[in-house]
Parts: structure tokens; sequence; C-alpha cells
């Protein structure tokens, strides 16, 4: 029998890891706004239809693209289409990020007043049906962790880390406003973080699209955020308002 098999039957019992929300190594919370600092051109204004520059489309993602049409997408109440996870996070705009339980963090936007909720503790369940928000499960990735020396256990707590959370069961949508296209088989990896700089905390969400129905390689982007004291500007908006 092993020595921590020994250990382990007349040791005191281990307490429980920590709930998500105690566990985080960074807070999420609060209001933050958008820092349009790259790709202005396609983010503050709707491109032209058909315009996908630097974007990895492939041919039926610029057959897709080329076809749009706005008026049918409201007609059939799919005005939304550009507010899904996949495109949300480049819109721009405020976030009011929240904790609904000790398991669920919240992230509410106010362009399209959509509400992204990401789940600790697993993968979608079978039932699930697809949204324009799909379903992310969320995992707590740590920094800075330390080991043990000649076997010795030594836990060190992490001084920092990033959120990670897959997006999957994605409603069809758009993630430029024009009408560049991802499909039902989308996944949506995303890296959340936080820094400061002279005082001011930053938010930095690097993102990661995969679409085998539109995109000939997988598409990376990042966003920034900068946290504000309090709620000022925050005026939630329908899709399309």
């Amino acid at each position: 029998m092993s020595a921590g098999a020994q250990r382990g039957r007349g040791g005191a019992p281990q307490a429980p890891p920590a709930a998500p929300r105690a566990a985080a190594p960074i807070d999420l919370t609060g209001y933050w706004v958008s820092l349009v600092t790259d790709d202005w051109r396609w983010r503050m204004v709707t491109p032209p239809k058909g315009d996908v520059l630097y974007l990895p489309v492939n041919a039926e993602g610029r057959r897709a693209a080329d076809a749009w049409d706005p008026a049918k997408d409201q007609a059939s109440g799919e005005q939304c289409r550009a507010y899904g996870a996949g495109g949300l996070m480049h819109l721009p705009g405020r976030l009011r990020v929240s904790w609904q339980d000790d398991r669920t963090l919240v992230v509410e936007a106010d362009a399209g007043t959509q509400t992204r909720v990401l789940h600790f503790g697993g993968a979608a369940p079978a039932s699930e049906a697809p949204s324009w928000q799909g379903y992310s499960a969320a995992a707590w990735e740590m920094d800075g962790a330390g080991g043990g020396r000649r076997g010795r256990a030594v836990t060190v707590k992490p001084v920092h880390g990033s959120l990670k959370t897959v997006t999957t069961h994605l409603k069809p949508g758009y993630f430029r406003p024009n009408g560049v296209p991802y499909g039902a088989n989308a996944v949506l990896t995303e890296y959340w973080t936080t820094l400061t700089d002279e005082g001011v905390e930053y938010l930095v969400v690097t993102n990661m699209l995969e679409d085998p129905q539109y995109l000939a390689q997988p598409y990376v982007r990042s966003v920034q955020f900068r946290k504000q004291a309090d709620n000022k500007g925050w005026h939630p908006t329908p899709c399309g308002g």
C-alpha cells in the first residue's frame, strides 16, 4: 500500500474544492465599456454588403455574405443574428458581469439586450436547444501555481489566472454585422483575463471561432474593455435598435 493511501486512511478528511465563485483568481464583475482600438471601420459602422476583408471565409461563406438581406432577417424574426455569441463581444457597447450563483457567471451586453450565461461544471446537457448565445462551459485556468519538491506537495495560491469558456449549441449568426456568417456547428473558445495599468482595470477577451461550414480556418480576435466605477452609459438596446 502506498504511503499516500496509508495517510489517507487515518488522516483528516480533505476539504471539498472551493466553488468557482470563491476560487476565482480574477474579478470579472462590474461594468465594462468597450475600447474600439482596432477594426474601427467594421465595428463602429455596418460594413457594406459583401465586405469580407481580412476574414478567413471559404467560398460558401463568401456566397452567403454576398446574399445578405437584412430585410429578410427582420421579416423572419432573426434580426438578432449579429448579436449572437460569435459576434456580440465585438460590437461597441457595455457589459455588466455578475454572479447568478456560486457556479454561474452572467455577462449582460447592452448591445442587443443580450445575456450570456457561463456555466462552471461541465458540458451542455444533451437536451440543450440552440440559441443566439449558445451554451458556454466555463473553467478557471490558474497561473503561477506552485509545485512540490522531493515528493512533497506544496500548495501556492495563484497570483492570477484567466477564464476559459467554450460555447456550443449556437444558432446560425453573423460575426460581422454585414451578414458574414457562422453556422450551427460553430464552436467559440474564449479566454477572459484582466490587467491593471496606471490604476485602470481592463478586461481582455481573446476568442477563436471555428466553423467548418463557412470558415477556411479558425478566426482569432481579441477585444478590450475598460472598467467603470458605476453604470453610467448603460443603455440596453434591442437588436437592430
